[in-house]
């Protein structure tokens, strides 16, 4: 096997009759076009990258920081082999910014671009016939795209055949190593394995150490049978310096969030530009908005939940500077094009300095200084171990799956759904784990859901637990940026593998250079208004409106829409687990090592705030009487709880549901849905003698996710006669 090759690299086999002087300056002509202005000219790394796709058809890795001009390698080389009679373009490229904005890149430099990904499905046809025609000179799909039955198997192999170019964008996602993995993404190994020779291949990625570099390198130089392809079989990588000298690194360690949310609403007030603000949850990005738009503060929340047409317009404001900042989850990340990002600030650090410096290359792309700052939080190390606990499951349940595939009747297809009723998987961790088998060859996604491929397969737990391991040292190297009493770009730079480091290097610029002055402590007045309003408890539980399908499997009648007279109503939990405010205390209460017992007095406090905000007396809110939910790990605690609002309300306490005989272990909840709910109908009952007719109850529990437990208990109380049943729970999450 090959090793990657790094600079300098010896000249590859020169294409008869190139004219190599004229094709650079044809490349620049491209290149003007594109960005628009007459007194540009390439760098020399990617005149070298573009003359090894354009005329020695080889395969290239470039490694190259935000902003130095990846996308003009692979749009100049698409411009130029077009002019020669190739084939279209076919990029891989992970976020619907990132295709946006190289659309709208392309079509300057007269690139026609089109992409198929979520957003535009009733374009598809009109788009697989414009590639058919030969309209088309850079098709932008998503990785997931890659394994879409139809795409797959009908468009992708003449789009393969007939491609001019293969670009992988963010090419780090191709290696388990790198910070992004996405299993869709090693899919394009086998994409790039059945190209016929002859066929260039870009990779281009910022955030990359060597042992990613060397991965993906690998991945893009040799085939699935081992062979090399091609002209130029050695893979060319280009590794340039990782400094970015418009940026001002700093750590601001402040003592908690309200002193955090003060902070940054009076940095924000005298924000020289726009940016980007980063959280590390979804709730955690809306309840920031929320609180500095009630600063008077132009900001707005952009997540994986908002709405993809929201998301575009959002995005248009950020870049025409509508908006001060979108308060951000990594769903605004990777490629998201605004040169002029004045400073990105990050409430709670990411889990990995590489994932750190990716998002943090958004800002001072096209300006002289911009400013990133990082307030950590004390919550971040569980919000680390919480997404850390998605990782690809033991094999008992692998194996489940792969036999219960293999036994469907005549080979059939089974739907995700159908699946979910024979393992106790989430259905997030269930779909991943599908899309890894598949690349591994086990399953296949074909349409109406999943089939047994009729291949051996063997558990990796040598590959997950590495993986597992090089995370836990990239959080412990996430904590020591923190830390550090150096140079924080030179930090970056080292844990990146930066090959331009020098010993002793610093940039001058950053928090410990001397070179970025910030404000100190905010205004203690300002401190506790942002208290008081994160000390405002009370979120919405919406109550469940369907089953899950597949419940007759599990032996279970339940199908279909609930019916509206046996629904909870709407409900109120203190906070979310996963937020600030009220969320740090109960995240100090449901840890496993807090012992049971009676609720600590400040949620009491919570708890009643939340009842006088939404049970209006003598109104349509009142209640009749307590339910409690019997919990198997906090019975003092629910109990407790229970009594103490029937007594805060002047209503007695019913009775309770909780566990039938026998069936006292608490229910896992990292399963999936139809899992889930069949656990809980199957494990709750409630007292004898309960007598709930005619009466609103307030049902009581400690904490809800799935929703379940809250859905069949209210059920069963309406069908016992509760004319309403108002669900209250401390946490959600």
């Amino acid at each position: 096997m090959n090793e990657p090759t790094t600079q300098p690299t010896p000249a590859a086999p020169t294409a008869p009759g190139t004219d190599r002087a004229g094709l650079r300056e044809e490349a620049e002509g491209v290149l003007r076009a594109l960005v628009g202005r007459d007194d540009v000219a390439l760098r020399e790394d990617q005149w070298r990258a573009i003359e090894a796709l354009v005329a020695d058809a080889r395969r290239a890795l470039v490694v190259q920081r935000t902003g130095w001009g990846k996308s003009a390698v692979y749009f100049v080389a698409t411009a130029l082999l077009r002019a020669r009679g190739a084939g279209p373009t076919v990029l891989v490229s992970p976020l619907l910014a990132l295709m946006r904005d190289q659309v709208g890149a392309a079509r300057r430099a007269g690139i026609r671009a089109v992409t198929i990904n979520s957003s535009n499905v009733t374009e598809w046809d009109e788009i697989h016939a414009a590639i058919a025609a030969g309209e088309v000179d850079v098709l932008l799909c998503s990785p997931e795209r890659l394994n879409n039955p139809g795409f797959r198997d009908g468009v992708l192999p003449r789009l393969a055949a007939d491609a001019g170019l293969v670009v992988v964008d963010e090419a780090h996602c191709v290696s388990d190593w790198g910070h992004d993995f996405r299993p869709d993404y090693r899919r394009i190994r086998t994409l790039l394995a059945d190209l016929p020779a002859g066929i260039p291949v870009l990779a281009t990625t910022a955030t990359a150490n060597a042992r990613v570099v060397a991965d993906v390198a690998e991945q893009l130089g040799v085939r699935a049978d081992g062979t090399v392809p091609g002209p130029g079989a050695d893979v060319l990588v280009l590794r340039g310096a990782l400094d970015r000298e418009s940026l001002h690194l700093a750590v601001v360690d402040l003592p908690d969030p309200s002193t955090r949310l003060a902070w940054l609403a009076e940095v924000l007030q005298d924000a020289p530009g726009s940016g980007i603000v980063y959280c590390l949850t979804v709730s955690q990005a809306e309840q920031v908005a929320s609180q500095l738009r009630a600063t008077g503060l132009a900001v707005a929340a952009y997540t994986g939940q908002t709405d993809p047409a929201e998301r575009e317009a959002l995005e248009a404001d950020l870049k025409e500077n509508r908006v001060t900042a979108l308060v951000a989850t990594s769903a605004l990340g990777m490629g998201f094009d605004k040169p002029d990002l004045a400073f990105v600030i990050h409430l709670g650090a990411p889990s990995s300095p590489i994932a750190y410096y990716q998002q943090v290359g958004r800002a001072g792309r096209g300006v002289e200084r911009a400013v990133v700052v990082l307030l950590p939080g004390t919550e971040d190390q569980r919000i680390w171990e919480y997404f850390d606990s998605l990782g690809f499951p033991p094999e008992p349940k692998v194996r489940v799956v792969l036999d219960t595939l293999a036994s469907a009747p005549e080979g059939g297809p089974m739907s995700v759904a159908q699946l979910e009723t024979h393992v106790d998987l989430k259905r997030s961790r269930l779909e991943q784990m599908l899309k890894v088998l598949d690349v591994d060859g086990a399953v296949r996604r074909v349409q109406g859901g999943w089939v047994a491929a009729g291949r051996p397969w063997e558990y990796d737990a040598d590959r997950y637990a590495r993986v597992a391991e090089t995370r836990a040292d990239e959080q412990r190297a996430m904590v020591d940026y923190e830390r550090t009493t150096g140079c924080r770009m030179a930090f970056l730079r080292a844990v990146l593998d930066d090959p331009e480091l020098q010993p002793g290097w610093r940039c001058g610029r950053c928090d410990r250079c001397g070179g970025v002055e910030l404000p100190g402590a905010p205004d203690p007045d300002a401190v506790a208004e942002a208290r008081h309003d994160l000390d405002r408890p009370g979120v919405e539980i919406v109550a469940r409106r369907q089953w899950p399908s597949g419940m007759d499997a599990l032996g279970l009648d339940l199908r279909g829409r609930i019916d509206p007279d046996e629904r909870a109503e709407t409900g109120r939990a203190v906070a979310r687990l996963d937020g600030l405010g009220w969320s740090g205390p109960l995240r100090d209460l449901f840890t496993p090592t807090t012992s049971d017992g009676e609720t600590p007095v400040p949620l009491r406090t919570a708890a009643v705030r939340v009842l006088d905000d939404w049970l209006v007396p003598d109104g349509a809110g009142t209640v009749d009487c307590v339910v409690g939910i019997r919990s198997a790990t906090r019975p003092q605690l629910v109990a407790h709880l229970a009594g103490g609002l029937a007594r805060y309300l002047g209503v007695p306490v019913a009775g309770s549901v909780g566990p039938v005989v026998g069936r006292e272990e608490p229910g896992s909840h990292d399963v999936n849905s139809a899992a889930r709910l069949a656990g809980v109908v199957r494990r709750l009952g409630p007292d004898e003698g309960l007598d709930v007719t005619g009466k609103r109850v307030l049902l009581v529990d400690d904490r809800t996710d799935s929703g379940w437990t809250l859905t069949v208990v209210a059920r069963a109380l309406r069908r016992a006669g509760a004319t309403a049943v108002l669900p209250f729970v401390l946490a959600v999450g």
